[in-house]
């Protein structure tokens, strides 16, 4: 008989805090404001006949790793439709609704997405994941990564069996 269970983490170090404004349209937007984040990862796998499961120790070290990346950054999205990035020496100038918008490019941390939305974030946050690890060699069925803008609202992302 196969065991199954499911293994959630969610450490006080897989936090971020990070500015951002969402993109509703092409013409409005949020004014640019900041959260502190929080990272939660959940794994579904088969316990071996030792108990164990597996070593998810690196699973939290990338996590952690991650989080660290976007810390105190302003957070940009590559791949929006309303949203246009120009370098100008130093500076990131966004483009939105006919108005420039500059930042300095030490400040900011542009993810390959089309909004910085909880939602997004936490599909970005299981790409890195999933690119990483040999996740069927771990045994482990499913992921879901939540990645939590504040308390009771949070966004998930999830492959495989949940």
């Amino acid at each position: 008989m196969v065991r199954v269970a499911h293994l959630e983490i969610h450490k006080e170090e897989f936090s971020f805090s990070a500015g951002h404004f969402t993109i509703f349209s092409k013409t409005e937007r949020e004014q640019l404001h900041g959260h502190n984040y929080y990272v939660s990862i959940a794994f579904k796998f088969a316990i071996k006949d030792n108990g164990l499961s597996f070593d998810y120790r690196d699973y939290k070290k990338k996590i952690q790793a991650l989080c660290e990346q976007l810390d105190r950054y302003l957070l940009l999205p590559a791949h929006s439709e309303y949203l246009k990035l120009e370098e100008d020496g130093d500076y990131w100038i966004a483009h939105f609704n006919h108005k420039k918008l500059p930042f300095l490019k030490e400040d900011v941390v542009i993810l390959p997405l089309t909004n910085i939305t909880i939602e997004e974030l936490s599909y970005w946050f299981l790409q890195k994941i999933l690119e990483e690890k040999s996740i069927e060699g771990d045994g482990i069925s499913g992921i879901t990564v939540k990645v939590w803008n504040g308390p009771g609202q949070s966004g998930g992302a999830s492959w495989g069996e949940i």
